[in-house]
């Protein structure tokens, strides 16, 4: 068995842990289980996300003592950032099962080092929590959640005074605060309690009302059907409450899918992503007749959208169609949109966003994978450029700059909002598409995430990363592949002059190729998910409303191509 593995379960064994751990890992010598080698083989460490895993018992899972690590560590950061200052942070958590009982945790850890805690009294959606950090003028946040993942995952998303998710050089530091704990001795468990406060109903109203501010709703276009299904998420909390003020009284609720359950007992998988997870959604849908249907996936930044198209089936949105759409709807709005105003969006995302901000004579920002990057973009233009919204293929939008992370309760408004003005003009979501690509260009995108899970799976998407880092393919649908960015290395190369020059963004694991036609194929692993992920981006010129259809289909075959030359 691993030499590493074995050696930091048996200090496990020797230290003040308790005894449920310890005989989980006697169990798993006893039986030579690798089970024991993927428990402790490494630290969970900050991705794109922040600290994410499956729960159990091991230094490589999420528990009482890998988040209380990172609590002290984060508490020492805090401690060293804002010497003199009464620190406070604010905590929320979603639906998963352990969330409630780790944040408590978490607020105990904070409070005994001092710090205020302001601990929602009941689970929240992130974007709430990431509007509190600013509202409640706190130093920190965190949020105890694994998103969409699977039950078995939970996870802790750590939040700057800003709002934002944690960039560097806070996210390095918060580690090296974290592998500097030598034992269960450095970490302070003893809470104290006069230091910890519920928070819930008053913060609620403040973060609807900066919702219904924001998207300046008109309850007059409000004459849409809709479902919506919070997929036993915590949006439940929050979406339906926004929309019914908003005007929009004919929400039906997915009722199956409407308590909270960390084991998301009717969908394999809670994440908008993947079309079966609105199954239920959708077959209310046509039950009901409904315009459109909205889902969230559990901690509520993600949004999945599937409309009635013209011949009355219920079609589903790519994040790249919706994140598009959004950005086309909020630049309509503005009066007097100039370069001072910017959007942005990922690298691995459609391209179609910088056609929109062009055709609106807007900025423009592209930046790495994870609304962090966005975020932070807003906070170095601060007070010389405004942010209008931004977002990423991965069903994550953020709209204006309020809550500085994904946000499904604002994008649920903001698409009711979008349909409901289509539909008293007497036109459809696909009409809305279609005006986009003839302004914009035509743009079809698809991904294949391939799962590699354990030690093995992360030596096998490695060596995967460096044989199309070392060996790129030289065609792919038929396309001469013109150009290669490899962001780890931090250059773009011109494959037919062989120039290269600098990609002017942080270093990340990601590889991308441009064809000759115009196509955009990323490669990278997840920072959140033992995947590696494929993005396929295509394009081509639409003249009329005719001819959608068929370059729709021929686009969609240029990417098929591209999917069987990779092996995929």
């Amino acid at each position: 068995m691993n030499s590493v593995a074995m050696d930091r379960a048996k200090s496990w064994l020797e230290g003040a842990y308790d005894e449920e751990s310890k005989n989980q890992i006697r169990t798993w010598l006893e039986a030579k289980d690798e089970e024991l080698i993927d428990a402790f083989y490494k630290d969970l460490e900050f991705g794109t996300g922040g600290m994410r895993g499956v729960m159990g018992v091991g230094t490589n899972r999420i528990n009482r003592y890998t988040l209380g690590a990172a609590t002290q560590g984060l508490s020492n950061h805090l401690i060293n950032s804002f010497p003199g200052e009464s620190l406070k942070v604010a905590i929320a958590y979603d639906c998963r099962n352990n969330s409630k009982e780790f944040a408590r945790l978490v607020a105990e850890v904070f409070s005994a080092n001092g710090i205020q805690v302001f601990l929602f009294e009941d689970l929240r959606p992130t974007p709430e929590l990431s509007f509190v950090v600013r509202h409640l003028g706190c130093h920190a946040g965190v949020v105890l959640t694994a998103s969409h993942n699977p039950p078995k995952y939970n996870g802790y998303k750590v939040y700057w005074n800003d709002g934002a998710q944690i960039v560097d050089p806070h996210d390095r530091l918060i580690i090296q605060e974290v592998q500097a704990i030598s034992g269960l001795a450095e970490i302070r468990f003893e809470s104290r309690e006069e230091l910890i406060q519920e928070i819930g109903s008053a913060e609620d109203e403040a973060f609807w009302e900066a919702v219904l501010k924001y998207a300046n709703h008109n309850p007059a276009n409000a004459d849409l059907n809709l479902v919506f299904t919070s997929i036993h998420g915590t949006s439940i909390m929050s979406v339906p409450e926004v929309l019914k003020r908003a005007g929009f009284s004919g929400t039906q609720i997915v009722e199956e899918q409407a308590k909270p359950d960390g084991n998301f007992p009717t969908v394999k998988s809670p994440n908008p992503e993947e079309a079966a997870a609105l199954d239920m959604a959708l077959k209310q849908a046509d039950r009901t007749g409904a315009d459109l249907v909205i889902g969230t996936d559990p901690d509520a930044d993600r949004i999945g959208i599937a409309f009635r198209n013209p011949n009355g089936e219920m079609e589903l949105l790519n994040g790249n169609q919706t994140g598009a759409l959004l950005t086309e709807y909020l630049l309509s709005k503005e009066k007097n949109p100039s370069e001072k105003d910017f959007i942005a969006y990922t690298i691995v995302s459609s391209d179609i966003f910088k056609e929109i901000a062009d055709a609106y004579g807007v900025g423009c920002e592209v930046c790495l994978t994870g609304f962090k990057h966005i975020a932070k973009l807003i906070s170095d233009n601060e007070g010389s450029r405004r942010f209008i919204g931004g977002g990423e293929e991965s069903y994550g939008y953020m709209i204006g700059d309020f809550v500085r992370d994904k946000d499904s309760v604002t994008s649920s408004l903001i698409v009711c909002q979008m349909v409901a003005e289509a539909k008293a003009e007497g036109k459809n979501v696909e009409d809305l598409l279609i005006d986009m690509y003839l302004k914009c260009g035509l743009y079809r995108e698809d991904l294949i995430s391939i799962v590699k899970e354990g030690m093995d799976g992360a030596a096998v998407i490695s060596q995967m990363m460096e044989d199309y880092r070392n060996e790129p393919p030289n065609l792919l649908g038929g396309e001469h592949v013109v150009g290669l960015a490899d962001y780890e290395k931090g250059n773009y190369t011109d494959l037919v002059s062989g120039k290269s020059k600098a990609i002017d963004l942080p270093k990340s694991n990601v590889l991308q190729f441009f064809t000759e036609g115009g196509s955009k194929i990323s490669v990278r692993p997840s920072g959140t998910e033992p995947k590696i992920k494929f993005y396929f981006s295509a394009k081509t010129k639409l003249n009329s409303s005719a001819e959608y259809s068929n370059e729709w289909t021929k686009l969609g075959e240029r990417i098929e191509s591209f999917k069987k030359e990779l092996g995929l």
